[in-house]
């Protein structure tokens, strides 16, 4: 059976991280966070980036990882997400990825296998 990775995808405010948490609570899962600004250092308040107290002791990865000034690319994006995405699923648990959906397509490009899905042409 291929391995699979759940998307919670939609808008600012519409309860993303509240499924995200209940579905790794009940799979024995963790989060990681596909929103474009939420990779960002002190923005948490106009991201809706999740509190301490949201996540309910869930780990939560690519949240507050790089610098106002620093610029990301989706391809960066994927090759730090990457290498988190995989030791959650070789450490035996769900992986759960979270995210608003943008014009860079940070969700789209990381949730197809790297290795080509059908219909992507090869290799993401």
């Amino acid at each position: 059976m291929t391995p699979k990775i759940v998307c919670v995808a939609g808008p600012t405010a519409c309860g993303k991280t509240t499924l995200g948490v209940l579905l790794a609570q009940r799979f024995h899962g963790e989060v990681v966070s596909a929103d474009s600004m939420q990779i960002y250092r002190g923005m948490t308040v106009g991201t809706a980036a999740p509190t301490g107290a949201e996540m309910q002791g869930v780990p939560h990865h690519m949240i507050a990882v790089a610098e106002p000034s620093e610029q990301w690319s989706a391809a960066e994006y994927v090759a730090k997400a990457t290498p988190i995405v995989d030791d959650i699923h070789f450490g035996g648990r769900h992986r759960i990825v979270d995210g608003r959906p943008d014009p860079g397509t940070r969700l789209r490009r990381r949730t197809r296998r790297r290795r080509g899905a059908p219909g992507t042409g090869g290799p993401v």
